[in-house]
């Protein structure tokens, strides 16, 4: 593997980033067509946080977080660091320090398939990160790695450029080319879902907002009795 750092990236209006922040993890899952999820061992370090921004990809060796040194140089504000490994670690690769410094560039948050320190103080910082594990271990700078190249990271392919969208409910990365496309279709199901949110709080059930649903019930054969009885 080439040790490459790639310095120019595109990055996607900040109109539509925005609006895939707001509409949030699941909403743009669906919106994705059920698509661009993470592993769920993703976990944010705090909760309450939800972010969106342009993914900087790195790649590093277990235990050593040198190419994350070098990716901060990539980073610019609105930014999401997208830290993947080369094979499974759960050492503690990012703390306080490398965050002060990320937060300074106006990075918005991190997301690393390996582990998080300092966890007290990133959550007074308010600096959010999403991670597989959260260890004390230290890490070394021994190997080399790439910075801006497609990485996998949490079992999702990731290029430099796509739109990371993380809160509560884990990480979804949207691809470069549908960032517009998907906004658009998350503000949709976020619209769709808040007059169905209006009609449940009126009382009425599922069953009766979508009467799709009662139909393919009865073509799947569902049978309704009044009592055991009556079988």
């Amino acid at each position: 593997m080439k040790n490459i750092v790639v310095k120019n990236i595109p990055r996607g209006p900040q109109q539509a980033i925005d609006a895939l922040r707001v509409a949030g993890v699941a909403t743009v899952h669906e919106a994705m067509g059920r698509a661009g999820l993470m592993q769920p061992y993703m976990r944010p370090i705090y909760p309450g946080a939800a972010i969106a921004g342009t993914a900087v990809t790195c790649l590093v060796a277990p235990g050593d977080n040198w190419m994350i040194h070098v990716a901060m140089e990539q980073c610019r504000a609105g930014d999401v660091l997208v830290v993947g490994c080369m094979t499974e670690n759960t050492d503690g690769m990012i703390g306080d320090l490398i965050c002060t410094a990320l937060q300074a560039r106006g990075v918005v948050g991190v997301v690393l398939d390996a582990g998080c320190r300092d966890v007290r103080v990133l959550k007074e910082m308010g600096f959010p990160v999403w991670s597989r594990a959260i260890s004390a271990r230290g890490t070394v700078k021994e190997t080399l790695g790439t910075v801006n190249l497609p990485t996998v990271c949490a079992g999702t392919l990731v290029n430099a450029g796509d739109v990371v969208v993380a809160d509560d409910d884990g990480v979804a990365v949207v691809p470069y080319a549908e960032i517009e496309s998907i906004a658009r279709l998350a503000r949709e199901r976020t619209e769709k879902e808040e007059k169905s949110r209006t009609r449940y709080l009126s009382g009425e059930l599922s069953l009766d907002v979508s009467p799709a649903l009662r139909e393919r019930l009865a073509g799947a054969g569902i049978v309704y009795v009044d009592s055991i009885d009556d079988l």
